[in-house]
């Protein structure tokens, strides 16, 4: 069989980033061919699972060739050519972010988020922006002013949320990588109903600069990806400290590659039991327990922990995050930027209400009328402080377990994708999605998620927590596991 025969066979689209660069460097493909399999990808699915909601195939073919004129010029790098595609509410310049909002719908970025910036300066290559829960108001993105993302398993299925766009994006290869956001699961949770590779890094790791905020004290950017390998890869090009960020921190960035490589024989794991439950779904709780028996064959020793606090989670959760978008959510007015309704108004008042009435929709009204009662007088101190001493006490828990080991492990979903409509009449319902993953964020530490097997023919996924600032290790764990199992290479029949 010739190369370029394999090579059609296989794809272009279903390279890995590891892969990809391999045969660039080796000058048997060039970035504008990948550019281009990626694209015809997204015009041969993106209809029906509605993952892209802009497509940038002019400036995408463009970048494309500029890689490979910078690579004929001798330049090398892990990302010089790689197509990738943006969850649309990281800001792109001169190219539309609209947050999946109606409220946004028209909006041309004037700048891009530092993250973009990082990956242009290293030669990546951006292909479209990606469907989200409005706002990033969602863990099933049927939130989004454009339509739901259907999950490339199973179409009736959620895609999961917020980042919904990009995981169905990169398990079904309309690009090779991409980016999400991550406030309380929304990388995590729709990686493990994808069956992708999703990190959370440490909160101050990825500068939020150009993010549309959501929720400014969790609010985290981060790769989802086909691999671990390729996770820490582009993990290791948005990292670092932002001076438009004050909540960057200048933390020694790892050597990934060279960490990922190393055994894991001797790590101790922690088992948090208040993760192990009623309302686990039991096949999802034994794919987790498989998933624990790999990890234990490769020399891991797993310890039974408690953290009582995991209950607090999601009240917590929905005390603060409501409390920080009805603040930041203040901005889009009708005034300055966005959707504007002035036909008919009589006054100011009336301009706000109609253009933030008519823009935003019902996830996003209901977190801002929950978070200005939690702010109001007589309610800050019984609501918003009282959870911020909880959030404290369960920061404090999570550091101290993980004084006595090495990360903890634990299911990042209760279940597998659920039907689309299924939830969505149920705002509290929805909100109890993220209960196994609020605490990473809550605590500002590092989370993955990783594909470990299927429970009715649809794709889960692991968690592990990490200590702050040492993704290292959930590399090399999270990648050992991969190096000894399939399921992160299967593929959706769409």
């Amino acid at each position: 069989m010739t190369f370029r025969y394999a090579l059609c066979v296989m794809r272009l689209n279903e390279l890995t980033i590891k892969e990809a660069q391999e045969l660039m460097a080796k000058g048997e493909i060039t970035s504008v061919e990948l550019t281009k399999a990626c694209l015809e990808r997204i015009d041969e699915v993106n209809e029906k699972l509605n993952a892209c909601l802009t497509v940038c195939k002019s400036e995408a073919l463009r970048e494309a060739e500029m890689a490979d004129e910078r690579r004929a010029s001798g330049e090398v790098g892990e990302l010089l050519g790689i197509p990738y595609i943006a969850k649309d509410n990281i800001l792109t310049k001169g190219i539309r972010t609209t947050a999946a909002s109606k409220i946004l719908e028209n909006y041309i970025a004037p700048y891009d988020a530092t993250i973009i910036v990082r990956l242009k300066e290293a030669g990546a290559v951006l292909l479209a922006k990606a469907n989200l829960d409005e706002f990033a108001h969602g863990a099933s993105t049927e939130n989004s002013a454009f339509g739901v993302t259907h999950n490339p398993y199973d179409l009736d299925r959620v895609a999961g949320g917020s980042s919904g766009g990009p995981a169905a994006a990169v398990a079904a290869d309309m690009c090779i990588f991409a980016l999400g956001t991550d406030t309380g699961g929304s990388i995590r949770c729709p990686a493990s109903f994808c069956g992708i590779t999703g990190l959370k890094p440490t909160y101050g790791r990825s500068s939020r600069f150009g993010l549309v905020a959501m929720t400014s004290s969790t609010d985290v950017p981060g790769p989802m990806t086909k691999t671990v390998v390729d996770a820490a890869i582009v993990q290791k090009f948005i990292s670092g400290k932002d001076k438009y960020d004050s909540t960057t921190v200048d933390e020694k960035i790892d050597d990934y590659g060279s960490e990922i490589k190393k055994d894991i024989k001797g790590l101790k794991i922690g088992i948090p039991e208040e993760y192990f439950t009623e309302g686990l779904d039991k096949e999802v709780a034994e794919l987790i327990n498989r998933a624990i028996e790999k990890l234990t064959g490769l020399g891991v020793e797993f310890v039974k922990v408690s953290l009582p606090h995991t209950k607090y989670g999601v009240p917590v959760y929905y005390i603060i995050t409501p409390s920080e978008v009805s603040s930041n959510l203040a901005r889009h007015d009708g005034i300055r930027y966005g959707y504007s309704v002035h036909d008919g108004a009589k006054d100011l008042a009336e301009v706000y209400l109609k253009s933030r009435g008519q823009g935003f929709g019902p996830e996003a009204k209901r977190r801002i009328m929950l978070g200005t009662y939690a702010l109001s007088a007589g309610y800050f101190d019984a609501y918003y402080l009282q959870a911020q001493k909880v959030r404290t006490k369960i920061k404090e828990e999570m550091d101290k377990e993980l004084e006595k080991v090495d990360c903890l492990l634990t299911p990042t979903a209760p279940h597998v994708a659920f039907k689309i409509g299924e939830k969505a009449a149920d705002p509290l319902q929805m909100y109890l999605e993220d209960i196994f993953v609020t605490g990473a964020s809550l605590a500002g530490l590092p989370a993955i998620s990783v594909p470990c097997g299927f429970a009715n023919g649809m794709p889960a996924g692991f968690q592990l927590i990490g200590k702050r600032f040492d993704e290292k290790t959930l590399f090399r764990i999270g990648h050992n596991y991969q190096q000894a199992t399939e399921w992160h290479k299967q593929k959706p029949n769409i």
